[in-house]
């Protein structure tokens, strides 16, 4: 065997604040999936607690209710893929986090502070908030260089 064919390549360096591994989008990816599937079910299963809880009226037509938790239960599914795969998945972490998220957590501000929506929602605004933060933090750690 040759001198080339042994060689070893070194750690490879990276900027100061900046993660090499991939290990922090999975973990985001794992929290954002639990978090969306679990407001999924509770739109599908739990409305009724749902409702009670936020003190709000049953949505009317159910209908809104039952599509918007199946599009949270697809988002989450959706999140198994940068859980896989987080370098491949990019993509889905810059569109479901700091744009779908934080622009939900705008809105959710938004529709109380002009609409008057219970201050019960501003608490899905900061969990949005928070996630969508989250993942634009560990997107820019660990993007390459």
């Amino acid at each position: 065997m040759t001198a080339q064919q042994h060689r070893i390549p070194g750690p490879r360096a990276t900027s100061p604040g900046a993660f090499s591994s991939t290990g922090p989008l999975r973990a985001i990816a794992l929290v954002s999936a639990v978090y969306d599937a679990l407001l999924g079910v509770g739109l599908l299963a739990g409305r009724g607690l749902l409702v009670q809880w936020f003190g709000v009226p049953a949505p009317m037509p159910a209908i809104h209710a039952d599509l918007n938790g199946l599009f949270a239960l697809a988002i989450a599914a959706g999140y198994l893929l940068p859980y896989r795969d987080p370098v491949r998945y990019r993509g889905y972490l810059w569109i479901m986090g700091p744009v779908l998220k934080g622009a939900g957590a705008v809105l959710f501000v938004a529709d109380h502070l002009l609409r008057g929506s219970p201050a019960s929602f501003l608490l899905f605004g900061a969990a949005d908030g928070a996630l969508a933060l989250v993942t634009l933090w560990g997107l820019l750690a660990t993007r390459s260089r």
